[in-house]
């Protein structure tokens, strides 16, 4: 070998020990790091906890906080049991199946807090990397209890998240307008896929749910020949989180296999897995365990496993993590479970919709969809209206400022999701003149819509003030005779439209739901201050738009709702204030 080649060839071996080296660290650094930064959940009135995951189980979990950052927290880490992903999801090294995800979660009770003194944060996670401890840190936050009573709030209402394309937009907008709020209410969807910890976590379309929310995102938008990206706002770890349970907070039939898409479709009522299951409790369950039944007919019908594992919840909540109130501040909050199975709304034999069976299952019960059922039910003597008529009548609701109620499914809307009626579905098989079944027709009575019927002359009668929801991505607002107000602010990632005239619904022919408007009676409310208009110029009730990103600001100084609207096709263009109304029982919005 000449001089000539034996540098070359020593610069080629240099160059794959390099690529080698920064490989290796690259996979050294991003397996241990953190997965999130913290985040907030149910303050007390001296106390926090302090939540992240990783993706190892790490040791010597703890927050360490207070003035110098003295004081410790242990945490109590727990791997989540569910996570997975499959060939759908967004990753790098995409999976040919269904497998599981190793993520672990830490939570930390930071107590002893001073009410209304921030104090500083960190958390920290320790591991072992080539028989060398590492610390790794989060960045520093502050933290605090929860505002008593008098205290000025400022809360964002958000929901419908589901890494759809505005929202690290939004967020980012929610900051830079507002600055930092005080707690979040998300009214559900979260995510797309429950199960599916990338959607959650790292999504490498640079959406995911945490990271939007923790200013850790980079969600690129192309609008008008500009591409700007996005990186969400840091509210989380300042601002406690409020969740409700969304559709698409609950999965349908567990499988191991199955892509996690299929599952979610597969939502199963629990009557028709129960039965299913007594044709085979003998064989599965001789020794009649009720936990093996339980989960057996959890597991063929739907759960909210993976939603109830990474949030925290009170000890002491009847509702089974499902449905709870909170006090804060001024606030006292109800956070209801009313959701249904979404079907697609298309009327084609060939889909298993809302209002049909798909033909080709006709003869294979087990792949019928049953229409929309609800997942929990809200109707009077249920375990949860029950819950919610002593909750209405407790000293803590009773003597609130702000009297809210939070749930998912609107009871006003001049979105699709409202239609079919909100109660349980009433079959209607056909038959041809031999016997066989020929197609099998859902049927919703519009007068027992369990939301209308039930739920709301009992909040109204309560005197709640402001009923917050979402589901059909889109901004309007109503208000009742009593004077309750109603608000849909779920037009944050994007809108599936409104329906009014020249965009009807998609309803069974000659049906009793309401192709247009609120199907409850109500007229959607013009915004107050800088409304979006149509091409003639006319203010519209709405707003539903791929283009403009909205989020509601509650302020508990005004008792106020404030909205406010940016158009991602002018990334330079300011962020409007476009409507306000305030919590008052005489039905009437008025400004500042």
């Amino acid at each position: 070998m000449n001089l000539r080649s034996f540098w070359k060839f020593s610069a080629l071996i240099l160059l794959i020990f390099s690529f080698s080296v920064s490989f290796t660290l690259s996979q050294m650094d991003k397996t241990a790091s953190l997965l999130t930064e913290p985040f907030l959940q149910w303050p007390t009135a001296d106390s926090v906890r302090v939540v992240w995951f990783t993706e190892f189980p790490g040791k010597n979990n703890r927050v360490i906080y207070g003035e110098h950052l003295e004081r410790v927290a242990p945490a109590v880490t727990t791997k989540l049991k569910r996570m997975r992903e499959d060939p759908h999801s967004k990753i790098e090294s995409l999976p040919s199946t269904t497998i599981n995800r190793d993520i672990w979660r830490h939570e930390s009770l930071v107590s002893e807090l001073v009410p209304e003194k921030r104090v500083a944060y960190q958390v920290i996670s320790d591991r072992l990397i080539n028989d060398k401890q590492e610390v790794i840190r989060s960045k520093q936050y502050t933290l605090t209890s929860k505002p008593q009573p008098g205290t000025a709030s400022k809360i964002l209402l958000t929901s419908d998240h589901q890494l759809m394309p505005m929202v690290a937009a939004n967020l980012e907008k929610v900051v830079a307008t507002i600055g930092q709020v005080d707690a979040v209410f998300f009214a559900g969807d979260l995510v797309n896929i429950a199960d599916r910890a990338s959607e959650w976590f790292d999504d490498n379309r640079g959406g995911a749910f945490f990271a939007c929310l923790q200013g850790r995102a980079d969600y690129v938008l192309d609008k008008a020949d500009k591409i700007t990206h996005y990186h969400g706002g840091e509210i989380i770890q300042y601002a406690p989180l409020f969740p409700a349970i969304g559709n698409h907070e609950v999965m349908g039939r567990y499988s191991k296999t199955q892509p996690l898409n299929q599952q979610f479709d597969n939502s199963y009522p629990r009557f028709a897995a129960e039965k299913q299951y007594q044709e085979i409790a003998g064989q599965i369950n001789p020794e009649a365990s009720t936990q093996i039944a339980n989960a057996w007919i959890k597991d063929h019908s739907f759960n909210t496993d993976s939603y109830e594992e990474i949030f925290s919840w009170p000890h002491t909540n009847p509702g089974n993590k499902h449905y709870y109130a909170v006090s804060f501040g001024d606030v006292r909050l109800v956070v209801l479970y009313v959701t249904n199975m979404w079907r697609s709304p298309q009327l084609s034999p060939k889909i298993k919709g809302r209002f049909q069976e798909r033909k080709a299952d006709l003869s294979h019960p087990q792949k019928w969809g049953y229409g929309q059922p609800i997942f929990e039910p809200i109707t009077p003597g249920s375990k949860q209206y029950s819950w919610l008529e002593k909750e209405l009548q407790s000293p803590q609701f009773q003597q609130a400022k702000i009297k809210m109620v939070m749930l998912h499914h609107p009871p006003h809307t001049l979105g699709g999701n409202i239609v079919p009626p909100y109660t349980t579905p009433i079959a209607q098989p056909g038959t041809s003149a031999e016997g066989t079944l020929t197609g099998i027709q859902y049927y919703y009575p519009p007068e027992q819509d369990y939301i209308v019927r039930d739920l709301v002359p009992l909040l109204e009668s309560a005197g709640v003030q402001l009923i917050y929801y979402g589901h059909s991505h889109l901004w309007n607002r109503f208000i009742s005779k009593s004077g309750t107000h109603y608000l849909e602010s779920s037009n944050v990632g994007n809108s599936y439209g409104a329906h009014l005239e020249g965009n009807p619904r998609p309803i069974p022919p000659n049906s009793p739901y309401a192709a247009f408007g609120d199907p409850n009676g109500l007229e959607p409310i013009i915004p107050t201050i800088a409304p979006v208009r149509d091409e003639t110029d006319e203010p519209l009730p709405f707003v539903a738009s791929n283009d403009i990103t909205v989020f509601s600001i509650l302020d508990t100084a005004t008792a106020s709702v404030s909205s406010y609207r940016f158009d991602t096709r002018k990334p330079d263009s300011e962020v409007i204030k476009f409507d306000q109304f305030f919590l008052n029982r005489d039905g009437l919005a008025s400004l500042d």
